[in-house]
Formats: structure tokens, sequence, C-alpha cells
């Protein structure tokens, strides 16, 4: 089965709404997805080293195998651990989508050319799901 890793910032309740909506349409394409805060759960109480290293070491495991890779690109800028998550897809070598979720500020230079010099970036998830059925259908 094919796999998805969904990446995206995870600091309030809106950004999670919206990645588990993401989430849904990527699996309506017969992917199977991670979405870390969904499959290895938020953090809570003090970030330890020991908290870090388990969301490290399955995040990791999980973007590893991944075939796709969709990023929520919203923020003043993108979150680093996003960043962090593209950067190691593109130089794997996998296909990326990204979401710029229509923000209102142009999306870093770098990133854009990540995601195929911005071809692979859309707006809204109705774009996504256009983007999918095209490239996955």
């Amino acid at each position: 089965m094919k796999k998805a890793y969904i990446a995206g910032p995870l600091f309030d309740d809106h950004e999670r709404e919206y990645l588990e909506k993401i989430t849904k349409l990527v699996e309506s394409y017969g992917f199977d997805t991670f979405l870390p805060h969904r499959d290895a759960g938020l953090v809570t109480g003090e970030f330890t080293r020991e908290k870090k290293e388990k969301i490290f070491d399955v995040d990791i495991e999980h973007l590893g195998p991944a075939d796709l890779v969709v990023a929520l690109l919203t923020g003043r800028d993108v979150d680093s651990g996003t960043a962090a998550e593209i950067g190691f897809a593109f130089k794997s070598g996998k296909t990326l989508i990204g979401i710029s979720a229509n923000t209102i500020k142009p999306i870093n230079n770098f990133v854009w050319g990540i995601f195929s010099y911005g071809d692979n970036i859309v707006e809204n998830l109705e774009e996504l799901e256009t983007f999918l059925s095209k490239n996955f259908s």
C-alpha cells in the first residue's frame, strides 16, 4: 500500500483539525497515512529528552518509508519541524505536495523550490483533491 506522511505545525486546534482534513482526503486516494499528533500523540507536561527522542524516532520511522509527503505551509514562516521534514523528504526523492492554505505572505523561495518550483503547492483542500485526482487516481 502507498504510504503518506502528513507534515505541519501542531500548535493549536485549528492547525490539527486542518491536518486531519488533509489526511482524510489523502486516505481517500488509497494511501496509508501517518499523522503525527493522531498516530504518535501530542506532548504533554515537560518536554524531556525521553519525549523528544520518542517523537523524533517515531516520526523518522514513518517518514522514511513514505512515498508521499503532504505539508501544511502556514504561519509567519514554515514551521521549523515541517521544514526539516520536507527537507528530508526532498533529499530522499519523495513526492511532495505543499498546501499554503491561502496564506497572505509569499512562501519562502527555497521552500517553493523544493515543491517542484511551486508546481506542487496548492492553495486549499479543493486544489489538493484536484492534484491528487490528476496524479494518484
